[in-house]
């Protein structure tokens, strides 16, 4: 069974014992987090569609870390001859999906 959901205003296609990097939630490591918004349900039978949710369904998950991502590296250069070079650290939180439920 998989199932779509939306956090973070993204959408990630998730299954049981998935391994997943989504925008930084609060919680602590080894925490267990619950996402209402899911949005379709599929495996063996047809596929449930939310309009926009599935009603009752429920994808629960433990936080394996909270952490930042690699650097990004912003370039900017102009004709006059200066550049600018910025970057960030993205956090995210590293969860592991245990439950889909429908």
């Amino acid at each position: 069974m998989y199932a779509v959901i939306r956090t973070g205003g993204k959408q990630y296609r998730v299954a049981e014992g998935d391994v997943v990097r989504i925008e930084k939630i609060a919680g602590d490591i080894g925490a267990e987090v619950s996402f209402t918004e899911v949005l379709l349900l599929g495996g063996a039978e047809s596929p449930k569609v939310g309009q926009p949710t599935v009603a009752g369904a429920k994808v629960v998950g433990k936080v394996l870390a909270q952490d930042k991502h690699r650097r990004v590296l912003h370039f900017r250069k102009e004709k006059e001859g200066w550049t600018r070079r910025r970057g960030h650290r993205q956090p995210y939180t590293e969860v592991k999906v245990t439950s889909i439920s429908g």
